[in-house]
């Protein structure tokens, strides 16, 4: 993504023919800002480029002191950088007024301006913030005295007490859902997000052991098999940027030879093995959770120790990248989601190093059809996994920067067989000069026989392809109006028209996704899960991701600029969102028990439907038949939005009362499940 130039002027007399400025007149302090049409602010040795002569003056009256004269040019500053005398970069609000919390208005004039610019579609490439709000941060303020009732931080949605007023405990330094008990005060080292406390890989390896030592302990091949089938039946579809082919031609070559040879392997492969191995382990059923994730975290830490023995941090390539993306997962899943996210900013620098973030068909042109198609898989799974990450933590994004074409990953790409017979990654690879594989190359071996479970039937591909760019246009749309908000406190809309206008660009998106991955009919599913469940699975994560933040957005709100939360259309997207869990937990149960992302979805979803639910509808609802009766005799209705609303969050808190399958007895599961329970007995339905 190309980060928009902004304008920049010249600190002479823009108007031809008019007064000169006189050398009292108020410049901005700091560097001079030139017109130009490429190129960024330049600094200059004369700050203020005007001189005595220039500005029609001598030099002795250069030197006098002269009254003030009014500018002849309007002031397209915003009022408080002008009165403080500070840069601005005229956005809505300016940077400037943002860090320092104050409020940004502009003179009549500045804002006839730049309404004209944006209509004639000069500002088209221009950066605009959304005002944050003063109650925010004013609540933000008063609420670090009080004391906390409630470990969930609230993030500016509404309270239960009273949806007219926000707190924001940002402060804490943790994402408001991640269930921070207290803010933290103290000043030794703190957990980011208050869960995985405990360091993630196990340390099981001697100092001279090296890769041999890590392959030694692998289990053997038909544990092997198991594990990595289970990999492709339950990750790979929701994940699918492993080629399966070449991986299964490299796999079998690798446990075809002896013991000493496999010593001789890619460290990079040997990491992606065990960080399958990790994974599909996760996902197979064991006597107790306790055996389940001690076999699992032994698998990651194996994973690591490769990947020390690669020297990760200072070479690369697809492989590496694969690997380290895979333990993200690994970790969310495994309840260290602080780990997970310092992780993946390795694995994301890592990418931007190999550029995989530009279009390979500029950067890599003599690759084969396969390579680049592999980079471009890669690089939409690194997105997604950060996109969708920050939104849940409420952090900065950080995959912001590309020029890959979301269309380019095309069917005809995907279905080509140019590369098969060549290295995967052979103009993918960041390597130290000095490694064996710069000096010495090996030469790559022809591909085996493939056995049926190795290949991938056209109409699966073309499948997986079209869901890959279906959440690579959600992820483009949810970055820009979500992620980058959301991380700096601030409000999605900033007025009624721009919130409408977000609603139905995330509709239209979803309209032009295909058939097969916005069916809602649950009996339709359960019939596609008996003879695609591939597809069924990447139909519910790609509704809960996109009806999340849908619900999100009808939730928003903005005060000081007359932005209402849509609290029925929110339940609607929310009763979605939260059935697309149900689903994958009627389907396919001990998946849904493992995967984090979709678990902390449905809890953020449960929880504000429980919010929402604590304040009573505007106008009481006729009651329909054969509903029950209220207190005293009296009957209540309400609308069946919000009758079935509090049945979802009844449900969600039945689904976590199943120990095992929902992650046992960890200390966040039972804090999720005391939270809920106290928002559910404040609803009012």
């Amino acid at each position: 993504m190309q980060v928009a130039q902004e304008p920049r002027e010249l600190a002479t007399n823009p108007f031809p023919g008019s007064a000169p400025i006189p050398n009292g007149a108020a410049i901005p302090p700091g560097p001079l800002r030139v017109v130009v049409n490429n190129g960024g602010p330049h600094s200059l040795a004369n700050p203020s480029g005007i001189t005595a002569e220039r500005a029609g003056l001598s030099p002795l009256d250069a030197r006098s002191p002269r009254t003030k004269q009014k500018r002849n040019k309007p002031t397209l500053s915003c009022l408080e950088c002008v009165e403080r005398k500070t840069k601005c970069d005229r956005a809505r609000p300016c940077i400037a007024c943002v860090k320092r919390q104050s409020s940004c208005q502009y003179s009549p004039i500045a804002n006839l301006i730049a309404s004209a610019d944006h209509k004639t579609g000069r500002d088209s490439q221009a950066r605009f913030v959304t005002k944050p709000l003063s109650k925010i941060r004013k609540t933000s303020t008063a609420s670090s005295t009080t004391t906390i009732t409630s470990p969930v931080t609230d993030n500016g949605w509404t309270t239960i007490e009273n949806r007219a007023h926000r707190k924001s405990m940002s402060s804490n330094g943790s994402s408001p859902y991640l269930l921070s008990n207290v803010p933290y005060s103290q000043s030794s080292p703190s957990n980011v997000f208050g869960i995985g406390s405990q360091h993630p890989f196990s340390n099981y390896w001697t100092c001279q052991g090296g890769l041999p030592e890590v392959i030694s302990v692998m289990p053997s091949k038909e544990q092997a098999d198991i594990l990595i089938a289970r990999y492709f039946e339950a990750v790979d579809p929701v994940y699918p940027f492993i080629h399966r082919r070449s991986f299964y031609a490299d796999y079998e070559r690798f446990w075809s030879v002896s013991l000493e040879e496999r010593g001789n392997t890619d460290a990079s492969f040997v990491a992606l093995h065990y960080a399958m191995y990790a994974l599909g382990t996760q996902f197979m059923p064991f006597p107790s959770y306790e055996e389940r994730s001690q076999t699992a975290e032994f698998y990651c830490s194996a994973a690591n120790q490769a990947l020390r023995v690669y020297s990760y941090l200072n070479r690369t390539s697809m492989r590496a990248i694969q690997a380290m993306l895979l333990m993200a997962y690994f970790l969310m899943n495994d309840n260290h989601a602080s780990d997970a996210y310092a992780w993946a900013g390795i694995h994301l620098r890592q990418a931007y190093a190999m550029r995989l973030h530009r279009d390979p068909d500029i950067v890599t042109p003599d690759a084969s059809v396969l390579e680049k198609q592999q980079r471009r898989k890669l690089w939409q799974a690194v997105f997604h996994h950060d996109t969708f990450l920050t939104v849940l933590l409420k952090l900065p994004p950080t995959a912001t920067h590309s020029d890959v074409p979301v269309e380019s990953l095309a069917d005809e790409h995907e279905l080509s067989l140019d590369g098969l017979d060549t290295c995967l990654d052979t103009h993918s690879r960041v390597e130290n000069l000095m490694s064996i594989n710069v000096i010495a190359p090996q030469a790559c071996e022809p591909l085996r026989p493939a056995l049926p479970h190795h290949i991938v039937d056209p109409a699966t591909m073309k499948s997986d392809v079209a869901f890959m760019r279906s959440m690579w246009h959600l992820g483009n749309l949810v970055q820009e109006n979500f992620s980058s908000p959301s991380s700096l406190s601030l409000p999605l809309a900033n007025s009624p028209r721009h919130k409408d206008s977000l609603v139905l660009a995330f509709k239209r998106l979803y309209k032009s996704f295909p058939a097969h991955l916005t069916t809602l009919d649950h009996t339709i599913l359960q019939q596609q899960a008996a003879q695609h469940p591939r597809a069924t699975r990447q139909n519910l994560f790609l509704t809960s991701n996109y009806y999340h933040c849908l619900m999100l957005l009808h939730a928003a709100e903005n005060e000081p600029a007359g932005v209402e939360a849509n609290i029925k259309s929110a339940l609607e997207a929310a009763h979605e969102a939260i059935w697309a869990f149900f689903k994958l937990w009627a389907l396919y149960e001990s998946e849904a028990g493992v995967w984090w992302v979709f678990q902390h979805r449905a809890f953020e979803e449960a929880l504000l439907i429980a919010h929402l639910l604590a304040v009573p509808p505007p106008m009481p609802m006729p009651m329909p038949q054969g509903v029950g009766v209220g207190e005293g005799g009296v009957g209540v209705g309400f609308d069946a939005v919000y009758v079935q609303a509090k049945e979802d969050v009844a449900r969600m808190l039945e689904i976590m009362d199943r120990n095992f399958r929902y992650g046992g007895s960890l200390e966040m599961h039972r804090t999720r499940k005391e939270v809920l329970k106290e928002a559910f007995e404040r609803i009012v339905i």
